[in-house]
């Protein structure tokens, strides 16, 4: 589990004596901005109507900060192990616009809560459609 920013870092030694990342993006999340999930209720609608935040970033991956964190540790793992299964685990795999995120950062699965399931594989199907049609567009 990649779960923490340094572990995002150093991804090209882990991948060294791994076979898979699986990145935990809700503690992830919680490690890169610093908050609470038992705390963020309290601060966080506060922050979007501030425009501090533009969503809550527990809901919809902050594909600025932690994003950057999966797709850069995801690059980095490859380059040292090719044949490195990487995914992420948590509530972001339920939400649309994060399961694209990562469908194009070329990950190779999302892993929800089971009700989040239908749609994350009609977010994951769409994703893949969209690249199709931009494939063929350019052809």
């Amino acid at each position: 589990m990649i779960e923490v920013p340094r572990a995002a870092l150093r991804a090209k030694e882990i991948a060294e004596s791994a076979d898979f990342f699986s990145f935990g993006t809700n503690d992830l999340t919680q490690m890169t901005f610093g908050y609470s999930r038992d705390d963020a209720a309290t601060f966080l609608p506060s922050y979007i109507e501030k425009g501090i935040l533009a969503e809550d970033p527990f809901a919809s991956l902050d594909q600025a900060g932690v994003g950057e964190l999966v797709a850069m540790a995801t690059q980095r793992g490859r380059q040292a192990n090719v044949k490195l299964k990487v995914g992420i685990c948590g509530e972001h795999g339920g939400d649309p616009r994060s399961v694209e995120f990562f469908h194009g950062a070329g990950l190779d699965y999302v892993s929800c809560s089971p009700f989040r399931v239908p749609i994350a594989r009609l977010a994951a199907a769409r994703a893949t459609l969209s690249d199709k049609e931009g494939l063929s567009s350019t052809a």
